[in-house]
């Protein structure tokens, strides 16, 4: 996973970050940040709000909930039946989540932006597979 924009000024398109805490720091609710390359299964070169990039662990809670251990952030996902979820692992299309009630399931997704992102995306299916959307910057 990679996403054109740095250097460039030009990040329509990618990844938005919901909320991130690095190591020993205090957690960030995120107006502008966003995710910049994979580098492993949960782990994610992000650009942050203050400009700088670094290596963080995808976490599938809620932004209160981000340790102060390592650096960590999440991605909200609203599915289609308005639920509140958060991201566990990005697979092509597909996303694993777990909801705030500890429910895990995995869904389509696609991009939206907040305010229009409440329907939750396209791409439910009859075999009842669930779609979501993802905010992106």
């Amino acid at each position: 996973m990679t996403n054109d924009g740095l250097g460039g000024g030009n990040v329509t398109g990618n990844l938005a970050v919901t909320a991130y805490r690095p190591s020993g720091g205090s957690k960030v609710d995120s107006t502008t940040a966003y995710i910049v390359s994979q580098r492993s299964s949960k782990k994610f070169k992000l650009h942050l709000d203050d400009s700088s990039t670094g290596v963080y662990t995808l976490m599938a809670v809620a932004p209160a909930s981000l340790g102060n251990t390592q650096n960590e952030f999440c991605v909200q996902v609203i599915l289609n039946d308005s639920t509140v979820a958060y991201v566990s692992r990005f697979y092509n299309n597909i996303i694993h989540y777990v909801d705030n009630a500890g429910n895990t399931g995995y869904c389509h997704y696609t991009l939206g932006a907040e305010g229009t992102d409440e329907g939750g995306g396209s791409g439910a299916t009859a075999e009842g597979i669930k779609s979501g959307s993802v905010n992106v910057r």
